[in-house]
């Protein structure tokens, strides 16, 4: 296997105060490849990925609609000021017009490698207050309109094109894109268990960041500790999965105090993700998307 590595030196993360494994921070870098050949970790890839291998699983997941993206698109030109970026991170939104009532109930998801697949859409209204969850309008970006649309998502199937509501804001040529899909189905249950006891050579991932435009580039968030030279992410790749393998490099030894960090990780593949599963060795589950 091959594994990543985040030089130093990184910007200053936030630390967050554990017992075991709790919620994480983010960190970036830059990322240098080295060699693995942890047994222990090579073994348990090699078992993630024979499990999944023609699994009824890996056929729900392959069949189904499991994003894999930010449901959320920004328009072009965000944001034209700190006072618009920082309403939309608090999700300070103010409508002022009205809402369309779509009769539209269903949509459909078209798959780029092929493959359609009728779903549930929401409201114009629902996908909204999805957006506007904030108390504070006094600083607010202004909605004055949607229409339905589309926008391009990545998906457990690859890329799609997948109807989206599309919210014209106060100020912006382009609109604030939200899909509209009602919710991915529920993931199918993994056909191997998940670790119990997370140790220096195999941590959980804290959840996948994006998929390079290629497909060549995966970026995690990787967990480690406050006295450690940063976390490591470990790649297996085969006809049917990528399966990624996070561990901790240089513990050291001494006292420490017992902060769970994350950073981001990118890993180069081989050949670009394409509809193969992204598995966490940890886990044996596919990495989630986490914003």
């Amino acid at each position: 296997m091959r594994s990543i590595r985040l030089r130093r030196p990184l910007v200053t993360l936030a630390l967050l105060t554990i017992g075991a494994v709790g919620a994480t921070a983010c960190g970036t870098g830059t990322a240098a490849q080295v060699g693995s050949d942890n047994r222990e970790r090579a073994e348990r890839a090699e078992r993630v990925s024979e499990a999944w291998d023609g699994s009824e699983a890996a056929k729900t997941w392959r069949e189904g609609y499991f994003p894999l993206d930010d449901p959320v698109r920004l328009p072009e030109d965000a944001f034209h000021n700190h006072a618009d970026k920082l309403a939309y991170q608090t999700r300070n939104l103010e409508l002022r017009g009205k809402l369309p009532d779509s009769s539209a109930k269903q949509g459909k998801i078209r798959w780029r490698a092929g493959g359609v697949l009728t779903v549930s859409i929401d409201s114009a209204r629902t996908s909204y207050e999805g957006l506007a969850q904030g108390k504070d309008t006094r600083a607010a970006l202004v909605v004055t309109g949607a229409r339905l649309g589309a926008t391009t998502l990545l998906t457990s199937r690859g890329p799609a094109t997948v109807p989206a509501w599309h919210f014209t804001l106060k100020g912006y040529d382009t609109p604030l894109i939200r899909v509209a899909v009602a919710g991915p189905a529920k993931p199918p249950k993994s056909p191997i268990k998940s670790l119990t006891l997370p140790s220096d050579e195999l941590w959980p991932l804290a959840g996948l960041v994006s998929v390079s435009k290629d497909g060549r580039r995966v970026t995690v968030r990787a967990h480690h500790g406050a006295c450690d030279d940063g976390p490591m992410v470990d790649v297996r790749e085969s006809a049917g999965s990528v399966v990624l393998s996070g561990w901790i490099h240089g513990r050291s030894d001494g006292p420490c105090t017992s902060n769970l960090l994350a950073k981001k990780v990118t890993v180069k593949l081989d050949r670009p993700v394409g509809e193969r599963l992204l598995l966490d060795a940890y886990t044996g589950r596919p990495v989630p998307y986490k914003n």
